[in-house]
């Protein structure tokens, strides 16, 4: 594995006791894996190296109001069917394009009773589903059970308010407690391989007292990034024989009661309608709100929101987005790039995209595992290759070889950029499953390396994608990843980088979520990344 050190190993001290008791299994949004009872680990030592100065406090970001216990009653929880919103002025024959409309939301628990304090998860929605558009609503928390709806009026037509609870503040207090104390949900697992092909398989993971080998672990540390993993020590073969990682097993971190906050039939509910559908009329012979005149470039300020859909086109509040709806028009875009998307398959999706979209762009079979990449793209008369390759672990995947598991940080390095260069990052959907330090140490080491690539070639694109709507479970849960944007969104603040909204345009619609989402949000996204590179 190029640019690591392997063989190194850790000793660990103190009694550790792992217990493991029956297996179960359970159905997430992934591939189905035995669930064990997690062990319980000391606080990890801490890295030889420091957070950069600017990354050092991004936690305080992640503030969310507190919630009180609830004494183990799950009626005492936030309600789907019993939470209601109403207009916050009363009701008007029509309203002004370009203004807003204005709720009040009053969350209450299953038996009825509002609720003294905030901290619930919804999801509020202006809808015209006659026109397929869509944008999301703004949700103040008063902290007090109540919350504030404002919704910007974009179109001219027929436009109706829907709220969804995705998570009552009762199961967001699980997941606080499950991302800050237990410092893992899943594990991983590594495969060695002796002269002989002979080989023998452990747990590894981002913590040495996560692998299930108190007694010593092999140690792996990118000499890029500075990134560390660890493997419990195989019973025989040494550590520098890691050829193979994939992922393990999901733990089993929640109670009983913590299970029933976070069932089906309470998370992701839409709420009984409590706003009858409005009228918005035409402004000044206009139907629509136009998107800014400016071109896209780096650096815009992100507005909220960052855009809304119509008649199933997204239409930037940031920019002039433009729509690439012809096989030419990206091809002229893309001609002369060399195009790096390195992240989780969500970012995948974009190269899938524009392969398939474009029949000149012909993929090269690099002989490597699918769902990891490197994946590469070609299209030789224009110039253009697009390349997608998963970040380094933590990843959860099929077996694949470690030697293909670059860091970001590694491959930036390498880079030369300049005015024909694109860097695309898509973070955040592997790393719900660990304390949110874990990712702000990753994103100190991607910041840096994103700012010797500007600094060396100013001219370099660099886009930020954000981690989309999907997950609903305590691995992956929207939850976190709202926290895990708030990191990204400050992390890259300063840089002169792109952002493009998944966040946005996966809860925009009155589609269902998925991590994977489908076509049409697809290419709403690679036509607001493409904007980026021909913003005009």
């Amino acid at each position: 594995m190029p640019s690591q050190k392997k063989g190194e190993e850790t000793q660990t001290t103190g009694r550790f006791l792992f217990l493991y008791p029956q297996i179960l299994y359970i159905r997430v949004s992934w591939h189905d894996s035995t669930v064990l009872r997690p062990p319980q680990p000391h606080p990890p030592r801490k890295s030889s190296g420091s957070l950069p100065q600017e990354l050092s406090d991004l936690t305080h970001l992640l503030r969310w109001p507190p919630t009180l216990g609830d004494g183990g009653d799950l009626l005492a929880s936030t309600s789907p069917q019993t939470s209601t919103y109403h207009l916050r002025g009363p009701p008007q024959a029509s309203y002004t394009l370009g203004g807003y409309l204005e709720a009040i939301l009053v969350a209450r628990d299953h038996w009825g009773r509002p609720k003294t304090h905030g901290g619930d998860l919804f999801r509020a929605q202006l809808l015209g589903p006659y026109l397929k558009a869509g944008v999301p609503g703004d949700i103040q928390d008063l902290e007090n059970g109540t919350y504030l709806l404002s919704f910007p009026l974009l179109w001219a037509g027929q436009a109706q308010v829907q709220v969804r609870l995705i998570h009552s503040s009762e199961a967001v207090r699980v997941l606080r407690r499950i991302w800050r104390d237990q410092w893992a949900t899943v594990d991983f697992t590594g495969y060695f391989r002796g002269p002989t092909g002979y080989e023998e398989i452990v747990t590894c993971n981002v913590n040495p007292l996560l692998t299930g080998e108190e007694e010593s672990t092999c140690h792996y540390r990118d000499e890029d990034s500075g990134e560390l993993w660890f493997c419990a020590r195989p019973p025989t073969l040494p550590c520098d024989s890691l050829v193979g990682h994939s992922s393990g097993h999901y733990w089993n971190v929640t109670t009983p009661h913590e299970e029933a906050l976070l069932a089906w039939n309470v998370t992701d509910q839409v709420l009984p309608q409590g706003i009858s559908p409005i009228w918005v009329a035409k402004e000044s012979n206009k139907s629509l709100v136009l998107s800014p005149q400016q071109p896209c470039h780096p650096g815009i300020p992100g507005p909220k929101p960052s855009g809304f859909y119509h008649r199933a086109v997204w239409h930037s509040l940031s920019c002039s987005g433009r729509s690439f709806s012809t096989v030419d028009s990206i091809l002229g875009c893309l001609a002369g790039h060399i195009v790096h998307m390195m992240g989780d398959s969500t970012l995948r999706q974009w190269w899938e995209y524009l392969r398939d979209t474009v029949p000149s762009l012909k993929p090269v079979d690099l002989h490597a595992t699918y769902q990891t990449g490197p994946l590469m793209a070609v299209e030789t008369t224009r110039g253009i290759v697009l390349h997608w390759r998963a970040h380094s672990w933590p990843l959860r995947s099929l077996r694949t070889p470690v030697a293909s598991l670059h860091s970001v940080v590694q491959e930036l390095g390498g880079l030369a950029g300049g005015p024909h260069t694109v860097v695309v990052l898509g973070l955040g959907s592997h790393f719900t499953t660990f304390p949110p330090s874990v990712f702000v140490q990753r994103l100190a080491g991607i910041r840096a390396a994103v700012a010797a690539l500007l600094a060396r070639e100013p001219r370099t694109l660099v886009v930020i994608k954000l981690a989309n709507t999907g997950y609903k479970s305590v691995y992956g849960s929207d939850w976190f990843t709202l926290q895990v944007n708030r990191l990204l969104r400050a992390a890259f603040a300063d840089l002169r980088v792109a952002f493009v909204d998944a966040w946005e345009m996966t809860s925009s619609l009155a589609l269902p979520d998925r991590i994977h989402p489908g076509r049409l949000i697809v290419r709403s996204e690679v036509n607001f990344f493409l904007s980026f590179i021909c913003p005009t």
